[in-house]
């Protein structure tokens, strides 16, 4: 009979089985920490990918042109009804197109043969005028103008020749005005070469192609260089300008498209590979700027020494964005508040030199009551551990810092009523090269879109000052190109 062995086991000791509880207890107290951690960093992301798709152009950055034609469409402004119905109100003077006196074509309707009241016959004597109605009409036609010189002999005997004027050197070419309207009807209203070498033959006759549309847009251009370097100098000693880029498309590369304007004056714009620090110390014209620089708060803009004033139109769509995300944040609809009294004052005082002290002061003390209740519900984030470098912050509290550390600049249309609460100027400056890319697509090259930064910056100044565009363009194609108001 086989022997049996009993299994016996040794008595664990109570220190024994202490130490293994609290071993074990330790093992999942890390598993829990590790699990909280995953679950906050997901509902962290969670809570961004939300706030990515609520963003449209009402609460954000993004162009109108970005939002989706299923939703709703979000307000633009922060503009409170007024409560007047839409069109002309009680009291306006009205507008009307008047009789031209000398018209180009005189048409006289003669009496019927059949008077009003019956009788026939040829009777009806006219006395007078009795009515005058004039039709505007619009006619687009060639004209050719051929120039010959003639020949002949000298009483010596040697053979003589007239000379042609000056600037006609091909047997078939385009004038001043021809050219003038070809490139008029392209960097301007933003049409395609095709389209506009289409319109140029159907209505005028003129067999223009799109490679000769671009070589006359690249001749205005070089010709517009000594009028586009006034305009930058005279927006480096400006008192106020504004500054802002966008993206574009250059032969098949990202560039930025960089601009620097006044409000009512001047436009500069600048083409430039980067976004960064490199462009503006390329163009030149931030170093010696001594005014005050509107800008999105970027920070190359900050590096200059000039005065700074900060875009309170992105605060605003930044603070909308918070308010309609998270109800527990009060202090966004409050600063919303603050910022839109804030213009209206000042847009209220714009006929005094600056706004009255007392209401700086109340309107200073109320923004900083603000972000100091904004700071105490949105502490910072503290570091998780494990990590290292900088620690992500949420946008309420990155835009509160901003706030804070940029006071002067937040506010400074307060204090100097030259300076406008936001940089609105310097993004209208930037809507036609934008949409310029939506309907001709991108650059070819680096000299069409030089040629284009070029003549943009011309058009936009003297449309600004109310000149006549067209025959700017025919006086460069003389070979005279005006210099705009710089002052």
């Amino acid at each position: 009979m086989p022997e049996q062995h009993a299994l016996t086991h040794s008595p664990e000791s109570p220190d024994d089985e202490l130490k293994r509880l609290r071993e074990r207890v330790a093992e999942q107290a890390a598993i829990i920490e590790g699990q909280t951690a995953t679950i906050e960093q997901m509902h962290e992301c969670i809570q961004e990918l939300e706030a990515r798709l609520a963003k449209d152009s009402h609460n954000s950055s993004r162009p109108p042109s970005s939002d989706s034609p299923f939703k709703k469409p979000p307000p633009r402004s922060q503009r409170q009804p007024s409560g007047r119905k839409p069109g002309g109100q009680p009291g306006r003077r009205g507008v009307t197109r008047s009789l031209v006196e000398a018209p180009d074509q005189c048409v006289i309707i003669p009496l019927p043969g059949i008077c009003a009241g019956g009788r026939g016959g040829t009777g009806i004597a006219t006395t007078g005028l009795a009515e005058r109605r004039q039709v505007v009409e619009v006619v687009i036609q060639r004209e050719v103008i051929e120039y010959r010189i003639v020949s002949g002999t000298c009483a010596c005997g040697r053979a003589q020749r007239s000379t042609f004027p000056a600037g006609i050197e091909a047997p078939v070419q385009y004038g001043p005005g021809g050219s003038a309207f070809a490139v008029y009807m392209t960097p301007y209203p933003l049409q395609p070469y095709q389209r506009t070498a289409e319109v140029l033959n159907e209505r005028a006759g003129l067999a223009i192609s799109p490679g000769t549309l671009q070589r006359t847009v690249r001749v205005v251009a070089a010709r517009l260089e000594a009028p586009v370097t006034a305009i930058r100098d005279a927006l480096v000693a400006a008192p106020v300008a504004h500054a802002d880029e966008t993206g574009r498309r250059v032969n098949g590369n990202l560039y930025r498209l960089h601009v620097l304007s006044t409000n009512r004056r001047l436009t500069a714009c600048c083409p430039h590979p980067k976004r960064g620090a490199e462009a503006p110390d390329a163009f030149g014209l931030l170093a010696p700027f001594a005014g005050v620089l509107v800008h999105d708060h970027g920070l190359a803009c900050q590096r200059y020494s000039c005065w700074q004033a900060f875009c309170n139109a992105h605060h605003l769509r930044e603070l909308t964005a918070i308010a309609e995300r998270s109800p527990n944040q009060p202090w966004a609809t409050d600063m919303i508040a603050l910022l839109c009294q804030a213009n209206a004052l000042v847009g209220e005082a714009q006929n005094l030199k600056a706004l009255p002290t007392g209401n700086v002061e109340r309107l200073r003390t109320r923004y900083d009551t603000i972000l100091t209740e904004a700071e105490a519900g949105n502490p910072p984030r503290p570091r998780r551990p494990g990590t290292r470098g900088r620690i992500k912050q949420s946008p309420a509290g990155n835009l509160i810092r901003r706030l804070r550390e940029h006071r002067n600049e937040v506010l400074r249309f307060l204090t100097d009523l030259r300076v406008p609460g936001d940089n609105n100027p310097a993004e209208r400056d930037l809507r036609m090269p934008k949409l310029q890319q939506k309907v001709s697509g991108r650059f070819r090259s680096d000299t069409g879109g030089d040629a284009f930064v070029i003549l943009r910056s011309c058009l936009s100044t003297r449309r600004k000052q109310s000149d006549d565009i067209f025959n700017l363009l025919v006086l460069t194609f003389q070979g005279q190109p005006p210099i705009p108001q710089l002052e």
